[in-house]
């Protein structure tokens, strides 16, 4: 998420063009929070709003100034959906970002000047200074209709396996057909969602990032012409510093929206790169394995590609339960992956965290476990989960690689 800035503790002037006096690099970074579609927001360490821009004040209907200096989660993310309180105490962005760690949340809701709600998919990273956190940097996007067509897709999943349940048996094909539908729209529907995340993450790289550039170069060219005014030329020296900030938070959105390593260098070096993020971010006590077996090559053409993102997006979900719910001290990862002819890919993640009730792990809002058993289910995976509380929980995936298209035959 790009950082701007290191956002002072006290609110900032509600024009960012002018927070900075002068310059056209100011004017660029206006022109940067500015030109995209996402509500973009800074807050210091007591949670107050440095900055906003107009996307983000559009989308919580308030006027830009009357947000600076607000408290962020008193102001928009005070009440649960259901209408229970939330305290800033159980905020998981807050908690995040005051431990130095990035947050992504999309189920919640946010709540607009009117009183009126919204879901939201609700992400922040950290402001470093000097290792010192300092603040956030927040992104949000109205994910209501996403949502809806989410539970509308849920709705139907659920009519569906009831009546698998309540029909005979000559009903079996026809139903069993229809679920087979059901799931080639919800990998559909995934597929759409990943060529948006694509889309986005090569839209900033190419926009915003170069815009970026232009300020550096702007400040760079401004930095050499006041070396004679000190003062001048070590407020351009820390304008380039809080760019190269900025370059870096776009990096790590760009990464999470679509890592470039999963199309560079192929699933196994993106998975034993996630596994390494994880394990460095959390600072668990950490045992990774990982083999693949001669001459295995991650499946090519698109549905080796759909199949690599499925692991991948699973992958990563496994991991973000350990880090949000186990509370665990240590992890433990295995990735093996069969040779041919039939090569299978297997991970497993135990923690020795608190663990879970298993009737947990089958509700019907267990959205989580039920997208990563329908992402795997969809390729012909599984995904078993074994949890006691108090004793952690293991993850084990299993997924059988789809035949690469078979190349040409030499003419």
């Amino acid at each position: 998420m790009p950082s701007l800035s290191n956002p002072p503790l006290t609110p900032p002037p509600s024009n960012l063009a002018t927070a900075a006096p002068g310059g056209a690099w100011t004017d660029q970074l206006q022109r940067l929070l500015e030109s995209t579609g996402e509500g973009i927001f800074g807050v210091d360490m007591l949670g107050r709003c440095t900055f906003i821009n107009r996307a983000a004040a559009e989308m919580l209907g308030y006027p830009s100034d009357a947000v600076l200096g607000r408290n962020m989660h008193e102001l928009i993310h005070h009440t649960h959906a259901d209408g229970r309180p939330y305290p800033e105490a159980d905020c998981s962005i807050f908690n995040a970002f005051r431990m130095g760690l990035a947050c992504r949340i999309d189920n919640e809701v946010l709540w607009r000047a009117d009183g009126s709600a919204f879901s939201a998919e609700y992400s922040s990273h950290p402001i470093l200074d000097s290792g010192v956190v300092q603040g956030a940097v927040v992104t949000l996007v109205d994910i209501t209709e996403r949502k809806r067509g989410e539970a509308l897709l849920q709705q139907s999943h659920e009519q569906l396996e009831r009546r698998v349940v309540a029909l005979t048996n000559e009903r079996t094909a026809e139903l069993t057909q229809a679920l087979g539908a059901l799931r080639e729209l919800s990998a559909y529907s995934e597929s759409v969602r990943e060529e948006e995340r694509t889309r986005i993450a090569r839209e900033i790289h190419d926009e915003l990032g170069s815009l970026l550039v232009a300020l550096k170069m702007d400040v760079g060219w401004l930095e050499k012409r006041v070396q004679d005014r000190p003062e001048l030329s070590g407020k351009c020296h820390g304008m380039g510093g809080l760019i190269d900030t900025a370059v870096d938070n776009l990096g790590r959105i760009i990464t999470d929206l679509r890592p470039s390593i999963l199309d560079h260098q192929g699933l196994w070096a993106a998975l034993e790169w996630q596994a390494q993020e994880f394990i460095e971010t959390t600072a668990l006590a950490s045992d990774l394995q990982m083999h693949v077996a001669a001459q295995t090559e991650p499946p090519r053409g698109p549905e080796g590609d759909r199949w690599a993102i499925a692991v991948f997006r699973i992958f990563q979900e496994m991991l973000s339960n350990v880090a949000r719910h186990a509370q665990a001290r240590s992890v433990r990862i295995r990735l093996y992956v069969d040779g041919p002819p039939d090569p299978v890919l297997h991970i497993e993640v135990r923690d020795d965290g608190i663990g879970v009730e298993p009737s947990a792990l089958n509700h019907p809002r267990s959205y989580g476990v039920m997208g990563m058993r329908e992402r795997a289910g969809h390729f012909g995976g599984t995904l078993a989960i074994d949890s006691v509380p108090n004793h952690g929980t293991c993850v084990r995936l299993t997924m059988p690689m789809p035949a690469s298209p078979s190349s040409e035959s030499p003419r």
